[in-house]
C-alpha cells in the first residue's frame, strides 16, 4: 500500500466511527456513552490523519504524484474530527444543566410521564435555586408566555402545535390544563420530557413549558431551543410584554 494512502484511509475510517457513532445508540447497537466514545476516536483519527497528510506532503518525494490523495485526506480528517470538537466547543460554553423551565419558581410538573422516567438517570424533580440562576444566565429569554385566547382555546393550540412538532403526546388532561410528551433527538435517539402548563391570565391564558433531558449533565442548549421553537411556533409572546 502507498504511504500516501493511509492518510486517506485513516480519515474514512473516522468518518465512519462519525457517522455510526448516533444512530448506532438510536438503534440499540450500543448505549449511547459508547457512541460517544467513537467520536472521541473519529476526533483522534480524523486529527491524526490531517496531521501524518501534511508530514508527507511536506517531503517531496511522497508529495510527487500524491497531492490530491494527501489533501484530500487533511480535509476528510480534519472535517470528522470538526464536528465533535464543535459540539464540545458548545457544551463548554453554556451551563451543565439540562432541566429547562420556563418558570423556575414553580416550574411545571410531571405527572404521567414520571413511570417513564422511572430508570433515568436525570430525576423529574426539578433542581431549584441553582439550576435557576445557571438558566437565567445562559437562557435569559425562556420566559413564560402568554396567548390572547382563552385556556380552553390555547389548551388546544398547544396539544397541536405540540403534535406538529412530531412529540408524542404522553397525557393532556384539558381540566388541569397540563400536556406532557416525550421528544425523540435525532441522532442520539435521546428521550427529552415536556410538560406545558395553561393557565388563566386575565383576558388570556399564561403558557409555562418545561423540558427535561433524561440522560446527560449538560443538554448542550437542546432543551431551551427546544422551547424557543415551541412557543415561537405557538405565536405566544413573553407575559407582561
Amino acid at each position: 500500500m502507498k504511504r500516501a494512502r493511509i492518510p486517506l484511509l485513516l480519515a474514512i475510517l473516522a468518518l465512519v466511527l462519525l457517522l455510526a457513532s448516533g444512530p448506532g445508540s438510536r438503534m440499540d447497537f450500543w448505549e449511547f456513552r459508547t457512541g460517544f466514545a467513537l467520536m472521541r476516536w473519529a476526533v483522534y483519527l480524523g486529527l491524526g490523519a490531517a496531521v501524518l497528510a501534511l508530514l508527507l506532503l511536506a517531503i517531496p518525494r511522497t508529495r510527487r504524484g500524491n497531492a490530491k490523495t494527501l489533501l484530500f485526506g487533511v480535509v476528510l480528517g480534519v472535517a470528522a474530527a470538526a464536528v465533535p470538537l464543535y459540539g464540545l466547543m458548545q457544551a463548554k460554553s453554556l451551563p451543565m444543566i439540562h432541566d429547562i423551565s420556563t418558570d423556575t419558581q414553580r416550574p411545571p410538573e410531571f405527572v404521567a410521564i414520571l413511570p417513564l422516567r422511572a430508570d433515568a438517570a436525570n430525576p423529574a424533580e426539578y433542581g431549584g435555586a441553582e439550576i435557576a440562576a445557571q438558566q437565567a444566565e445562559a437562557y435569559p429569554d425562556i420566559r413564560t408566555q402568554h396567548l390572547d385566547v382563552a385556556p380552553a382555546e390555547a389548551f388546544d393550540r398547544a396539544q397541536n402545535v405540540a403534535r406538529g412538532m412530531g412529540w408524542e403526546i404522553v397525557a393532556a388532561d384539558a381540566a388541569s390544563g397540563r400536556i406532557e410528551a416525550t421528544d425523540t433527538t435525532f441522532w442520539y435517539g435521546f428521550k427529552d420530557d415536556v410538560v406545558i402548563r395553561i393557565e388563566p391570565d386575565g383576558s388570556g391564558s399564561r403558557i409555562d413549558v418545561r423540558s427535561v433531558s433524561r440522560v446527560g449533565l449538560s443538554d448542550v442548549g437542546k432543551n431551551a431551543k427546544r422551547i424557543r421553537a415551541y412557543t415561537e411556533a405557538l405565536g405566544s409572546k413573553p407575559a407582561g410584554g
